[in-house]
This record gives structure tokens, C-alpha cells and sequence, in this order.
């Protein structure tokens, strides 16, 4: 006697009530990164747990959902076609895990994590503690230091809320607009009437936290055809303003933070006598936080505090 032989019955279908919801938000990191370890960072997870997540999410799904692809993962066409609902439904719960009163600062805002190069911080942590110990003084500022190529992981993964820095390409998950633009100036021990040829003639000090290429200073002078005659170059501004308050060398940075240092140090603050564009500071921040009041509030606070004393 022969029996038939039936197909298998397909897996029934996945219900809430049958997945750790823990495992969208792994498939959405992997979604973005296309990379376990990248993702298992982001996560704060060991790259162990993240495959192990990974595969009780293909277990319940009857889908590889990604693929290997050289040295990190493709998504198959299933999880192309459930990562947008995925984000979308978490994006909600994020939303819905705010306060359902409004974003308070006074009672909701504990930590404030911005990430930024070395030389902004005297510009914007006094304006910006003197704004939060007023609408939240019960948070904590940290300034971290800026590590573009992990700015976009340290932004998913919540290790800083927001970023400044100079305009730069960056991932689409990573967002960004203009904040503020510094104008230079030139800082000299005693007044001068400064033409471009004795500008160029005086021997300068430059500043920057790279061993060696051009200033961006100098990057501007080299397209114009034009060279100055440098006798130092040294890490940080207020070095650079001490040299100079005791010599006779010309130093050019931004106003504003010629301006701070400006009454400690005692040097003279001269207009640049060449045409020279400023430099534009963007402040970033991640996607997923866009929505969110609290990102929300935090970049305009931000934005407020530089804006106001923007020069």
C-alpha cells in the first residue's frame, strides 16, 4: 500500500503573544548597521547574545532576514519589507514612553550628554550650565569627547544626545542643521594698524590638534595665493593667546573665543585684514530621537544659549 505524502504545514504565523518584543529592537539595529558587531555596541550586548536574538527572531519569523555579506549583513526581502513598520511602531513607543504631561526639564532632564571638540568648550558650557540651572537644575552636563567615526553609534546607542561640530558628511540615520558660524580675528599683544601686507609679513602661530597639515586658516591663504610666515604652532587657543600676549607674534582664531580669553590674558583683538570666511558649527543628533520632546527641547536650548551670543 502506498501512502501520500503531504507537504509540511507552514509555520503558523507569528503573534505578539509569541515574540520577546526585545527582538524588533535588535532586528532594527541590525537593520541599520548591517553589522553584528557594530550592532551588538549599539546595544551595549555581547556579539553572542545579538546572534542568539538574531536566531529566535528567524525561528519565530521562517526568514534568514539577513544574509552575510562580506565582513557584515544584507537584509532579505522580508526585512525590507518589515523594517519600516518595525521602525515606525517603535518610534510610537518611544513617543508614548514621554511623560503623557509634556516634557518637563525641571522634572524630567537628569543628563545632558554633548559631544564636541576640545576648543568649544569655553564657548558653550558656561552659556549652556547657566541656561539648564535655570529651566532644569537638577541636570547633569557632560562633554564628552567628539569621535566622528563613532558618531553615529554613539548617537543610537544614547551615549551622547547631541553633537557639534564642523559641517562633515555623516550617515542618513545621523541629522543636522547649522547652529552657530565663528568669525575670525586677529590677536596681537599691542594695537596695530594691520594692512594685509604686514599681516602677512608678521610671523604667526597657529593652532591645531592635528601633528601636521594646514590650518584652516592657512587652507584659505594657500587658495588665495598667499603664505604667512609661521614660528609656532601649538594644541589649544589659550596657549596660543598666552604666546602672543608676550611676544610679538599674531595669532588669528575666532572672535568669540578671543573674547573669553580676552580679559584673563590681556591682548588686543584686531579686525583680519583679508577676506576670510567664517567657520559653520552644525549640531547633530540621531533620527530615532527627531520626534521626541526631549531631543526636542534640548536642541533649542542649545540652539538659544549659542545664538544669543553669537559673533
Amino acid at each position: 500500500m502506498k501512502f501520500m505524502t503531504r507537504n509540511p504545514l507552514p509555520p503558523p504565523s507569528p503573534t505578539l503573544d509569541h515574540i520577546d518584543l526585545n527582538l524588533f529592537v535588535v532586528f532594527d539595529v541590525i537593520y541599520r548597521e548591517r553589522n553584528l558587531t557594530r550592532s551588538a555596541e549599539v546595544l551595549s550586548l555581547s556579539q553572542s547574545a545579538v546572534s542568539h536574538a538574531l536566531s529566535r527572531m528567524r525561528q519565530r519569523l521562517g526568514d534568514a532576514l539577513f544574509l552575510r555579506q562580506g565582513r557584515g549583513v544584507v537584509p532579505t526581502p522580508r526585512a525590507e519589507a518589515l523594517a519600516p513598520q518595525v521602525q515606525a511602531a517603535l518610534a510610537r513607543l518611544r513617543a508614548a514612553l514621554e511623560p503623557g504631561r509634556g516634557f518637563e526639564p525641571a522634572h524630567d532632564l537628569r543628563r545632558l550628554s554633548l559631544a564636541m571638540p576640545d576648543e568649544l568648550e569655553p564657548i558653550v558650557l558656561p552659556a549652556l550650565l547657566a541656561a539648564l540651572r535655570t529651566a532644569a537644575p537638577a541636570a547633569v552636563i557632560a562633554s564628552l569627547r567628539l569621535d566622528r567615526p563613532a558618531l553615529r553609534t554613539d548617537l543610537a546607542a544614547g551615549r551622547i544626545d547631541l553633537a557639534i561640530d564642523v559641517p562633515r558628511s555623516v550617515d542618513a540615520e545621523v541629522l543636522h542643521a547649522p547652529l552657530i558660524r565663528h568669525r575670525f580675528c586677529v590677536v596681537a599683544a599691542r594695537r596695530l594698524r594691520l594692512s594685509a601686507a604686514r599681516y602677512l609679513a608678521a610671523e604667526h602661530v597657529a593652532v591645531s590638534s592635528r601633528r601636521t597639515g594646514h590650518t584652516f586658516e592657512d587652507f584659505v591663504l594657500d587658495r588665495m595665493g598667499m603664505r604667512r610666515r609661521l614660528a609656532l604652532r601649538c594644541q589649544n587657543y589659550e596657549a596660543a593667546c598666552r604666546v602672543v600676549a608676550g611676544s610679538d607674534l599674531l595669532l588669528t582664531m575666532p572672535r568669540r573665543h578671543a573674547e573669553l580669553l580676552r580679559p584673563a590674558l590681556g591682548f588686543h583683538i584686531l579686525a583680519l585684514p583679508l577676506e576670510m570666511p567664517g567657520i559653520d558649527l552644525h549640531l547633530y543628533w540621531h533620527r530615532q530621537a527627531d520626534g521626541l520632546p526631549s531631543s526636542q527641547w534640548l536642541r533649542q536650548c542649545v540652539r538659544d544659549v549659542l545664538s544669543a551670543r553669537e559673533g
